[in-house]
């Protein structure tokens, strides 16, 4: 005869896979979330974001050091405009009217990015081709 067993185990095993589950699908829908900005809407934002917009001015400064200073703008127009300090490694392709991305947030009205979070958008793979 078949010994006969408690459904105890199965709903405990269950259970724990549903948990792991909302688990899973909570961080990666809102958990770990950065909201990605151009400079134009950073004002009043708080905590940690993701800033893309293009370099409109580099004021120096060493980013191995005290920091380098540039000034980003949105990517499309330039009326609003943003100082951003920056330590870190800086990638090679990083010089005027460059589009980056960078991770921080706004203190002081100045966007202080997080040390080597500085990425820049290769200009060849996004401009449209030349026309002969």
């Amino acid at each position: 005869m078949a010994e006969k067993r408690s459904p105890a185990r199965l709903v405990i095993a269950l259970s724990v896979a549903a948990a792991l589950a909302v688990f899973l699908l909570y961080t990666s829908i809102a958990g770990g979330a950065v909201p990605s900005l151009q400079p134009s809407q950073l004002d009043g934002r708080e905590g940690k974001v993701s800033l893309a917009g293009k370099v409109v001015e580099i004021a120096g400064g060493d980013a191995r050091g005290a920091g380098l200073r540039f000034t980003l703008s949105d990517v499309e127009g330039e009326s609003v405009t943003v100082p951003v300090l920056y330590t870190g490694s800086v990638p090679d392709l990083f010089k005027l009217d460059r589009h980056v991305f960078l991770e921080g947030e706004l203190k002081n009205g100045v966007f202080v990015a997080e040390p080597g979070s500085l990425v820049t958008k290769c200009p060849s793979k996004y401009s449209p081709a030349e026309q002969s």
